[in-house]
């Protein structure tokens, strides 16, 4: 089986767990049998596996996105890099390039593609397995999965299929409609369009060429910011006369809001909550090291993380993203391929972060030209290189690193460190990477 996971968007609705860097389907809120919590796209990755060990798996995503995905995924899954945002159909053209001129993969060979975070059972992955055969065998260019109905939703387009058998050929699409016309739509045995979809790599390949000109990945890679901002649906699916569906049956949900989100979850508090005996249907959700007590509440939501602090009734939590958008703020959180880091103290001429190293990694060999850093270690061990120069560091040590003075850290354990910056001109834009000196250069 081979899956495209689309993971696009900021996810602002989950302010402010999520940000312009850490989208929703990072965020973990979701225990493991051993206690621990899992993100979306960590368990939707986990379901992968599980169901076909085998699985080509690669994800579409933005550059922002990359760091999160190999710290919480690891390096072998495959990504798809999109230069710039360019909507659905550009990102499912370079990902199927990317399958067929990086990965390997045939030309006739079938790729599933689906969004990144669906809550969603194995069945549903068991299903896409056989959404893919029926991409290689059937009599259509495209194979849709059509999520069968629980209730008229307004918030998802319909499938109108010709006929109930379990695959049938697609009479025609619906846009997303008001409550009376999803019931009437209901009725029809219309499916919701969950974005679910099969067909050949080399069909996908086709309609990028007929609409762009362009024949390879690399091609595609390189100018993908002059390509049309347009959805699959516009540009591949309202074009293409013949179409499957398949039926599925089982559970599916899209938890793009908070209330959505917790009722999924195990428990009502994560992190550190308190609620009195008179709280009704209240969620906690606490990444901060403090207490957050809640008493005479009734179906509200409260969501504390370093970004900001979110208190709302649970209806009115799903209108979040205007507010949100006015918000303009430095991103205090950050998951990074080595592992993450929190901003504890943003002043004008200073900036002071907390540091987490995972075990084995290390951050790149770099310098700055506008500011002086200082490390004191926390916590843990590992090694130092300081213009050139090898050192070991335990808790308690402290390294400054002048202007100019090229710096690095690996994690022998989990390794925790306080980064105090100081300059006139704190920037991301301020740095320079450097090959790691060969052993025998280094003192």
């Amino acid at each position: 089986m081979n899956i495209v996971l689309l993971s696009g968007g900021s996810g602002k609705r989950l302010w402010p767990l999520s940000n312009d860097i850490r989208s929703k389907q990072f965020i973990k809120l979701f225990r493991r049998e051993d206690g621990s919590y899992e993100s979306m796209v960590q368990r939707v990755y986990r379901q992968i596996r599980q169901v076909d060990r085998e699985a080509t798996v690669t994800i579409a995503t933005s550059r922002t996105q990359v760091s999160a995905i190999h710290n919480q995924l690891g390096t072998e899954v495959g990504i798809s890099i999109e230069p710039c945002r360019r909507d659905t159909f550009p990102a499912i053209a370079l990902a199927c390039a990317y399958l067929h001129d990086v990965r390997g993969l045939d030309l006739q060979e079938a790729a599933v593609i689906c969004p990144v975070d669906p809550y969603v059972d194995s069945d549903y992955f068991e299903a896409l397995g056989r959404l893919g055969c029926l991409a290689e065998t059937g009599e259509a260019n495209l194979a849709l999965m059509g999520i069968r109905p629980t209730y008229p939703s307004e918030k998802y387009g319909y499938i109108i299929p010709e006929d109930d058998r379990e695959i049938s050929l697609v009479r025609t699409f619906k846009e997303k409609p008001d409550l009376e016309t999803a019931k009437t739509y209901m009725e029809l045995g219309a499916l919701w369009n969950g974005g679910v979809f099969a067909c050949r790599i080399g069909y996908i390949l086709d309609r990028a060429y007929e609409q762009t000109g362009l024949r390879d990945y690399h091609d595609l890679f390189a100018r993908y910011e002059t390509l049309k901002k347009i959805s699959f649906d516009y540009a591949v699916v309202e074009r293409e006369p013949k179409i499957q569906v398949m039926r599925f049956d089982g559970g599916w949900k899209d938890l793009g809001t908070w209330n959505t989100l917790t009722e999924e979850m195990s428990e009502p508090v994560i992190g550190q909550g308190i609620r009195d005996e008179s709280c009704e249907n209240v969620s906690i959700i606490n990444e901060l090291n403090i207490p957050v007590l809640c008493m005479g509440l009734k179906n509200v939501i409260v969501s504390a993380g370093p970004d900001g602090i979110l208190v709302s009734d649970r209806e009115k939590s799903s209108y979040i993203k205007p507010y949100v958008d006015e918000i303009r703020q430095q991103v205090m959180f950050a998951e990074k391929s080595w592992g993450s880091f929190t901003i504890l103290d943003l002043e004008e001429r200073s900036l002071t972060i907390r540091v987490t190293l995972n075990p084995g990694h290390s951050m790149n060999y770099h310098s700055h030209d506008h500011r002086d850093e200082v490390w004191t270690v926390v916590s843990g061990s590992g090694t130092a290189v300081i213009d050139g120069e090898r050192r070991p560091v335990a808790p308690g040590d402290i390294l400054r690193m002048p202007a100019g003075c090229r710096h690095m850290i690996t994690a022998d354990t989990e390794l925790k460190l306080i980064e105090v910056q100081m300059g006139h001109e704190i920037s991301v834009h301020d740095k320079h990477k450097y090959p790691l000196p060969e052993a025998s250069q280094i003192g």
